[in-house]
């Protein structure tokens, strides 16, 4: 190295580069006038160099240690001048040690680009891009409106059947947009788009994580998905046709690992800040994969602030779910904190206060905190007890009717004070059963994982109907198909955010896998040829949908109270059993029944009988003006049913959802849903007592 000029913070020459000095913010690389200005934090390291890349190979091409008196703080600062951002690559190398470590704040990741290869990564400069993002406004839901759709971008379309022209990515995804827009859903939450490994499977190199959760960076699209540009093109068409996008998250964690794992870039920068460690120096792994970040400490707050920050600006998206949300809460300790500042930081920034946060709040260390995450007036929750309460009650399992009816009405006992939109309501997610499984296995079947069949949830509250995994029965297959339509129909009317998992709405099946992490295969892929074989649950579902949209009273943002209201026939909500007002919460009771009421706008009773005998219903009259007619009937399969009734006999293992509408010529609620002569009409009334199809009818499903 020669310096022409060693008056501190000049420029100068370093192994034939010119180089000077660079603002310590913004971190990151940055394009400027003069070149590029690179800036990295360590406040451990003793010395810092730049090393610089071959963009094609990943070679080094040179390497420029940062001038001592360039350094600000614990900020490491320089401008290469006259540098091409499109001509070079980077790393970082601390201390003189072999590792080339990845900018924290790198905006590209290349190295990546093929799936299933073992990626050499690069940090690269980000140019502004000259996207067009039109007339693109967001549709900014209120949460209480939102139905969200749980996908995985490549499982999404990487099936033969999905007929797009570019599998497993973004831009596959975009010819898909018409399906979610036909059928009612009006928000996606994409598991994870930052890079990550998916070759790096502890013990299994032949798997590969198609899940996504290992992040490598956080402020890189998954180049395998496809360019930046290409992610904001999906954005775009989303927004479009009325969706909204909610990233999935990984702040819990990164790809590095325990103390065998790869050394990426946060272990080589600083260690200690970076990361949860114990007294002994070894890592807390709170969240299962071998470490846990340091989340609350202010580097790391920064970081992840500045992570979204860039997301909701650079991207356009509406929200972020964070997976293991609890994570977020721990102190250095390990301990959770009373006022965690990044959970604070992030409900109060300014720039995502009009963004969906949502926490998955639990943690693989034991902290669970459904119902008292640290909520700041603005965090929602998976709402892990729902899941949990809807399943038993499926199942018939004691007490499950008690457990479900705070469920029904946006869980009131866990977030009392944050309204309905705290809660986002699933029966099954990613992480688990599908819905098809949970209807056909009483048992976890992940021996493809390699594990021995040890590995994901041992308890599921799932029922296989009376065979486990496939079969030709006709019997089971019906119950199956109701019992599915079942779960479907209860989310639905729910209180609060439901949320569909991808697939479910036309049967798809992982075969008992509960923990598909590692299958990129038929096993998580998408198969698109079932929404044409189950092309009946699919307009099921879409009828869901639209049954939500028009009644306001599945769609409350407070939660429905039962006490009498003055000029009110009923109150906001209210329970009954076989006969009216008189609930069953005994320990063996599988009949709910409950009015959800807005006096002179909306009326919707449901009766869910989860017992295998048809019961007889007495129904509360009808608001004046009104009467009711079936919108749902499981037992059948049939939306839209029509018919007036003053009694029903619910079939076993169903649910019927009534809705009050005008009777011609007389005062009633306006006219949101349909009238007479709606589907149906024609023909006796699904679930009533002239066709008996509630005590055996199934409808076709398959």
């Amino acid at each position: 190295m020669t310096a022409v000029d060693r008056a501190p913070g000049a420029r100068r020459w370093v192994d034939g580069f010119r180089v000077a000095p660079a603002p310590p913010l913004p971190l990151g690389s940055t394009a400027t006038p003069d070149g590029i200005a690179f800036a990295v934090a360590s406040g451990s390291a003793r010395r810092v160099s730049l090393v610089l890349l071959d963009p094609e190979r990943g070679d080094e091409v040179a390497e420029l240690p940062f001038p001592e008196d360039y350094r600000v703080g614990d900020v490491w600062a320089m401008t290469v001048v006259g540098l091409d951002p499109d001509l070079v690559h980077y790393a970082y190398r601390v201390d003189g040690r072999d590792d080339l470590l990845l900018d924290p704040r790198a905006r590209r990741l290349p190295g990546g680009e093929t799936w299933g290869r073992r990626p050499r990564y690069r940090s690269a400069v980000a140019r502004p891009d000259d996207f067009d993002w039109g007339d693109d406004r967001a549709p900014r839901l209120p949460v209480e409106d939102l139905v969200v759709y749980e996908l995985n971008v490549r499982g999404y379309t990487r099936h033969e059947s999905s007929g797009v022209a570019a599998p497993g990515t973004f831009a596959g995804l975009r010819e898909k947009v018409p399906h979610l827009r036909e059928l009612g859903v009006n928000c996606v939450e994409l598991m994870p788009v930052f890079e990550f490994d998916e070759t790096d499977v502890p013990g299994a190199p032949e798997r590969l994580n198609t899940w996504g959760y290992h992040p490598v960076g956080f402020f890189a699209p998954k180049a395998s998905y496809g360019s930046p540009r290409e992610f904001k093109e999906l954005v775009r068409d989303l927004h479009a046709a009325g969706i909204e996008v909610v990233l999935d998250v990984v702040f819990n964690h990164t790809g590095e690992g325990d103390h065998r794992g790869p050394t990426q870039s946060f272990r080589g920068l600083d260690n200690a800040v970076y990361y949860l460690l114990t007294p002994d120096g070894d890592y807390y792994n709170f969240s299962g994969t071998g470490n846990t970040l340091n989340c609350n400490h202010p580097v790391v707050r920064e970081l992840v602030v500045d992570s979204l920050r860039h997301w909701a600006l650079e991207y356009r998206v509406d929200g972020f779910r964070f997976d293991l949300a609890s994570i977020l809460s721990r102190g250095r300790d390990g301990g959770p904190l009373p006022d965690p500042p990044l959970l604070e930081a992030l409900a109060l920034d300014p720039v995502l206060a009009d963004r969906k946060l949502i926490a998955e709040a639990w943690d693989a260390g034991g902290l669970y905190q459904v119902g008292s995450f640290p909520a700041y007036g603005r965090w929602m929750e998976w709402n892990g007890r729902y899941r949990d309460a809807l399943r038993r009650f499926l199942v018939a399992a004691p007490g499950g009717a008690g457990e479900l009816a705070g469920g029904l009405i946006g869980s009131p006992d866990l977030y009392a004070g944050r309204g309905t939109g705290a809660s986002v309501n699933f029966v099954t997610c990613h992480d688990g059963f599908t819905l098809a499984d949970l209807v056909s296995y009483d048992h976890k079947h992940n021996e493809a994982n390699g594990e021995d069949n040890r590995d994901g949830h041992d308890a599921n509250e799932s029922w296989n109907c009376g065979v486990e995994g496939p079969t030709d029965d006709p019997g089971v297959l019906a119950l199956r198909q109701r019992q599915a339509r079942n779960a479907l129909a209860l989310l639905m009317v729910s209180n609060g955010v439901p949320m569909l998992l991808a697939g479910d709405e036309f049967g798809r099946t992982q075969r008992g896998n509960n923990n598909a992490y590692c299958q990129d295969n038929d096993i998580t892929w998408v198969d698109w040829g079932l929404a044409e074989r189950n092309r009946d649950l699919v307009g099921f579902v879409r009828s869901l949908t639209a049954l939500r949209a028009r009644h306001p009273v599945l769609r409350r943002a407070v939660h429905p109270g039962g006490e009498p209201v003055p000029g009110w026939r009923y109150p906001a909500v209210s329970w009954h059993g076989a006969r009216p007002f008189e609930p069953d919460w005994s320990a063996d009771s599988r009949l709910v029944a409950v009015l959800l009421h807005e006096e002179g706008v909306d009326s919707v009773f449901v009766v869910a009988n989860t017992d295998l005998a048809a019961t007889g219903v007495e129904l509360p009259e009808a608001p004046e003006g009104t009467a009711w007619h079936v919108a749902v009937d499981t037992a059948t399969g049939r939306s839209g049913a029509g018919g007036r009734r003053g009694s029903l006999v619910v079939a076993g293992k169903s649910v019927v959802v009534l809705e009050a509408l005008p009777v011609p010529g007389e005062d009633g609620p306006g006219e949101d849903g349909p009238g007479e002569d709606g589907p149906g009409e024609d023909g006796p009334e699904a679930g009533s007592e002239e066709d008996g199809s509630a005590q055996h009818s199934e409808g076709g499903q398959r």
